[in-house]
């Protein structure tokens, strides 16, 4: 996830800080509970699931610990180091492979296998495939994110569009009858500071975006070139506006008053839009899967998972707590709770998410979704892979300038990692 939320969702996050450490201190009290930490608001809603949980399971008192977005990292490296690891832990699945690399996560293969609860047939394979790193799983996913359209459905009727895309050159045509730069209206948002949305591009290119196991970057690829190409032209056609996101104050409102049409975002913004937007704007927006280059497009596999630390005493516990918030109706709860869109098919059947014409698309877009590379340096690969990109936009670097350059900076952050997997392949 970067990857789990956007900036607005990180700030909020902030007022925990007071709140983790008042938690902290009271670790002491209840030397034998089970400790949970999470990361932002969801730990105020898995607190409210708890009390069923703890009745049926009396010998289990679960500690919630709620730590700000923003120090989350940091906090869980330092913990590692120092060997003061929770029970269990939230974790966005872009972490993974760097706990992974550093040993902290016990392996739960075995534990899935024996369960009744978690059934791995039905949640949506590549939300499953991030969970597994060096063929073993290590994180039950807990919710999903990916990104999709937001659109304004009347503004494209008014411009003669019945649906929204399904493929580039009919996205591209949409976005050019949509952009009027001079009245400072734009087909399209994409905050040039924010990394999903290139990446999503990206993602629905067969070629993939890192080469030779993992070694190198393959930026300079023909898909990602064609992915690059699309990205970069939708600034120079002036179809999307050159601003970041700390730059638009309101997206909400500006896609409220038809600054731009589409909005290219995650499942969080439902909510937004729906508190947000008032009640005579409800009808005039929607959600549609991405479209591809040739027919509908794949997506970014985001979301958090429920991993457990290697060196936690309460295993088995937190195993328990895991197949507990896995059940389907739980998921459900959780999604009244949160609006965080739940990993399992079966947790789809609720008339609360089955009939939500909104909720259906991203139903659809889980589908085909895809996992970014896993590597532990990846989420530095995408932050420079946006800058570049950035450069482009402003015309600093041409498209293959750009790809080169980003193959150049990807290549001497997998340095390392080469280095150690040629040193392990020179060992055996």
């Amino acid at each position: 996830m970067s990857a789990w939320r956007d900036g607005f969702r990180q700030k909020a996050c902030v007022a925990m800080i007071f709140v983790t450490l008042c938690l902290a201190g009271c670790t002491a009290r209840h030397a034998d509970a089970l400790v949970f930490w999470t990361f932002g608001p969801e730990g105020e809603a898995v607190a409210q699931l708890l009390p069923d949980f703890e009745r049926t399971h009396p010998d289990i008192h679960v500690e919630v610990q709620q730590l700000p977005l923003s120090a989350a990292h940091q906090k869980l490296l330092t913990a590692i180091a120092g060997n003061t690891t929770p029970d269990m832990a939230q974790l966005g699945n872009t972490w993974l492979p760097e706990l992974v690399a550093l040993h902290a996560l016990a392996p739960l293969q075995q534990r899935v296998a024996a369960s009744t609860a978690v059934a791995p047939p039905d949640y949506f394979a590549s939300i499953w495939a991030t969970n597994v790193s060096d063929g073993q799983l290590y994180g039950i996913p807990w919710y999903v994110d990916t990104r999709l359209l937001f659109y304004r459905s009347d503004l494209l009727k008014q411009a003669g569009f019945d649906a929204p895309p399904r493929d580039w050159v009919q996205w591209r045509r949409m976005l050019a009858a949509l952009s009027h730069p001079g009245r400072k209206v734009y087909g399209i948002l994409l905050p040039t500071n924010e990394y999903e949305q290139l990446l999503s591009l990206a993602l629905q290119q067969p070629d993939p975006l890192l080469r030779d196991g993992d070694r190198y970057g393959n930026f300079e690829s023909a898909g990602f070139k064609r992915a690059l190409t699309f990205y970069v032209d939708t600034f120079r056609l002036r179809q999307a506006p050159v601003v970041t996101n700390v730059e638009v104050s309101n997206p909400w409102e500006e896609f409220g008053r038809g600054t731009y049409a589409f909005y290219l975002s995650g499942p969080w913004n439902i909510g937004e839009f729906r508190k947000r937007l008032p009640a005579a704007e409800q009808a005039d927006w929607s959600t549609a899967p991405l479209p591809g280059p040739d027919g509908p497009g794949a997506g970014l596999a985001g979301g958090a998972s429920l991993v457990v630390f290697r060196a936690s005493k309460r295993q088995r516990a937190a195993w328990a707590l895991i197949e507990y918030l896995s059940q389907p109706e739980v998921q459900q709860r959780f999604y009244r709770l949160t609006g965080d869109m739940p990993p399992r098919r079966s947790s789809w059947n609720s008339p609360l998410l089955r009939d939500d014409a909104q909720a259906r698309a991203f139903r659809d877009q889980l589908e085909r979704v895809k996992p970014t590379p896993a590597v532990p340096e990846w989420e530095r690969i995408a932050v420079m892979m946006q800058q570049v990109a950035a450069r482009a936009v402003a015309g600093e670097l041409t498209v293959d300038q750009a790809a080169a350059e980003m193959d150049r900076q990807a290549d001497r952050i997998l340095a390392k990692r080469r280095w150690l997997l040629d040193r392990a392949e020179t060992k055996r």
